[in-house]
């Protein structure tokens, strides 16, 4: 037995199933079957081809990182033959071909281990365990990816870095060594005289000097060498190392969320900065409130946006300009805390867009904030509802999510912007289970917003609350994206338009020409969007949909959303005319009602949606009629202009069909549940019901 390499447990082995995905190899074999499927592995590139990258992983041993693979396209990597970079094994095929996948962390100082893959030796190793001194016993052996990328390897003999020695210079201080616990501070502790206080953004002008900073401690991660502070203050974020031994926890009683004081030398490491750790003391009393208190004047300076400027006229965004700039704060603020940015929108082509909307904003603000190659997947993620309701199913999959990464990697709990859900009570009960964790939580809904949501969340954008016309999500949320990010602002000028099914709003086709976007371009990428989001609906599909809704220049739309959009209107064309064919009309109450049975005159999972193709069917047929219903084995969908409650539907209805188990849980989406074999039941009482109301 042994001892995880990161978290102590014993296995068998150096490290436990829970971080194996933590923990890169180098691997010193010779042939493809002596390499172990699921590992992480350093590699060189070798080459390019038109289907993935060839990547040699040791001697005489090279497999296929196929384009599939990738989190970008092919011909967006910015790598060249020679370049380091970091690959999973997936499987090793009989024949010897190897099949890679990708790693989202391509530097090793990401990884929180190192361990040599040795087949010639039992089992993994550490470095120190197969290495001689490469300085001839005299200096101490690399074992963590920090030490691996210092300064592209030391190679005078004399030469040694303070983090492998343990910061011998730091160690003559006993009260500041990583030995100890962190210190409690003191007005009266002496400070080294070369320790000038700076702020994280002055780094970059002290490379080589021992500077001092304070802040909060965002993170703290465990390597096999150093343990990797990640420290914020006003004006950034700064990885900070500090070496104890080799796996050992430097300064165990600093926890995220600390704010603490740090001297260190500045450096940097494949040209991002990092402060070598020699003292570290956590700040108490009047000293951490001066610091805490610098820290929140300077966040919320920096996070509001200036007064709202809205990307065209709209009476529904002129109605919530101030809780634009509320929302637009809660987002560029959990940036600037190192904060988590989880957007939760409904699977349509408005939430997609909506999303995307926000997305857009976001991730350059994340890149700029912090130094990690891959923040914006640690700090960014935007999660695909199936319907508008943010259920107790979806919510436990968060907060188990959430509380990994908390445990795991000392993140922050994430600010949650739910974007086209999540606006009716149906929902109270996830937003309450995130409340109770303290995760923040922002709403922007553009459809009718229940009153009671508003003492539930921390930002709301909702314009029926204000008596405004409705308009659409990404109305809303490309002019919070717009406050998040003035630079992106160019980019999201065609985005309402494509949002809307008919009747755009005049400013926003305007709006979208000014883009370079005409009417065809703006309903290709419209329907182009509606048929990606139905497929895998609970994936972001960040690199696809970015395809389709920001064209390099307008005259790209075509090459993709076009060809994407045929599509949408031959599957869509199909369904509608088996649809009208099977068409029943009903009068209820003199008014006439078109019922469709989709359980049987329509394809099931298959596109389009019922509640896609109901919304287009009605469409064609409003002048004819005042509603258009479905019923599936055990829902019922309504469409209408008609100002109907569908609730109060379910409530006249379930007065008749008291069996049945109506539920109008879904009825923001005027979609209705009921038990199976009740249906007819349900769907006579749910039509006598709709006729009194309309």
């Amino acid at each position: 037995m042994g001892s995880c390499i990161i978290c102590g447990k014993s296995v068998d082995g150096r490290i436990c199933t829970l971080h194996e995905e933590d923990v890169v190899f180098e691997f010193r074999g010779s042939r493809p079957d002596e390499l172990t499927s699921g590992r992480y592995y350093r590699g060189t590139v070798d080459g390019f081809a038109e289907f993935g990258v060839f990547v040699d992983i040791g001697d005489s041993v090279t497999g296929l990182l196929h384009k599939s693979e990738l989190d970008q396209r092919l011909e967006s990597l910015d790598w060249d033959a020679g370049d380091t970079v970091f690959v999973q094994v997936q499987n090793v095929r009989d024949n010897g071909n190897i099949d890679l996948g990708w790693s989202i962390r391509q530097d090793e100082s990401e990884f929180r281990g190192t361990l040599i893959d040795d087949p010639d030796n039992e089992g993994a190793q550490l470095k120190e365990e197969t290495e001689s001194d490469s300085d001839g016993g005299d200096g101490p052996v690399r074992t963590s990816a920090a030490d691996a990328t210092s300064d592209e390897t030391a190679t005078d003999e004399t030469e040694t870095s303070e983090a492998e020695t343990g910061n011998a210079s730091a160690a003559e201080e006993p009260a500041s060594t990583p030995a100890d616990s962190a210190e409690t501070g003191d007005a009266s502790e002496p400070t080294p005289a070369e320790a000038e206080q700076v702020t994280i953004a002055e780094l970059e002008a002290n490379v080589g000097t021992v500077v001092r900073i304070e802040g909060e401690v965002v993170s703290a991660r465990q390597t096999s060498g150093p343990t990797v502070f990640e420290i914020r203050d006003e004006t950034g974020t700064v990885d900070c190392a500090a070496f104890e031994q080799a796996g050992v926890r430097a300064y165990p009683d600093v926890e995220a969320e600390d704010i603490v004081r740090i001297e260190g030398e500045v450096e940097k490491r494949r040209g991002e900065l990092q402060v070598e750790t020699e003292a570290l003391v956590i700040l108490e009393a009047d000293e951490r409130d001066a610091v805490t208190q610098r820290m929140e004047d300077a966040m919320v300076q920096r996070a509001r946006p200036a007064a709202v400027d809205p990307l065209a006229e709209d009476p529904a965004v002129g109605a919530v300009q101030e809780p634009i700039q509320d929302a637009a704060t809660a987002i560029r603020r959990a940036v600037l805390e190192g904060r988590p940015v989880v957007v939760r929108h409904s699977a349509t082509a408005d939430g997609y867009t909506a999303g995307v909307a926000i997305e857009r904003a976001t991730l350059p603000l994340i890149r700029d904030e912090h130094q990690n190659a891959d923040a914006e997947y640690h700090y960014f993620d935007r999660r695909p509802l199936e319907g508008a309701v943010y259920d107790m199913d979806d919510a436990t999959g968060d907060v188990t999510q959430m509380l990994s990464n908390q445990e795991r990697h000392g993140e922050k709990l994430p600010l949650f912007v739910f974007v086209a859900s999540a606006g009716t009570t149906e929902s109270l009960d996830g937003l309450e289970l995130l409340d109770v964790y303290g995760a923040r939580r922002v709403v922007v809904d553009e459809r009718a917003v229940d009153a009671e949501i508003e003492s539930t969340v921390d930002a709301l954008v909702a314009p029926t609350l204000e008596n405004a016309p409705e308009t659409t999500a990404t109305a809303l949320a490309a002019n919070i994206a717009a406050h998040v990010n003035t630079d992106v602002r160019d980019d999201l000028g065609h985005l309402p338009a494509v949002s809307f099914w008919e009747e755009t709003p005049d400013a926003y086709s305007d709006l979208a020409a000014e883009s370079g976007y005409d009417a065809d371009d703006v309903r290709n990428v419209r329907e182009a969007v509606a048929l990606e989001a139905y497929y895998q609906s609970y994936e972001d599909k960040r690199e696809l949909i970015i395809d389709l809704l920001f064209a390099e220049t307008a005259e790209d739309v075509p090459a993709l959303a076009e060809h994407i959009s045929e599509q949408f209107r031959a599957k869509m064309n199909t369904e509608l005319e088996t649809a009208t064919a099977n068409i029943e009309e009903r009068t209820l109450d003199e008014e006439t009602v078109l019922v469709l049975d989709t359980d049987s005159y329509t394809h099931q999972y298959e596109f389009p949606p019922t509640e896609l193709l109901l919304d287009a069917l009605y469409r064609e047929h409003r002048d004819e009629a005042a509603a258009v219903v479905g019923f599936d084995t055990d829902e019922g969908y309504v469409r209408t202009d008609a100002e109907v409650d569908v609730r109060a539907v379910v409530a006249d209805a379930r007065e008749v069909a008291t069996n049945a188990g109506l539920d109008a849980r879904g009825a923001r989406e005027g979609r209705i549940e009921y038990l199976a074999g009740e249906r007819d039941a349900a769907q006579d009482a749910l039509l006598v019901a709709l006729g009194d109301h309309l």
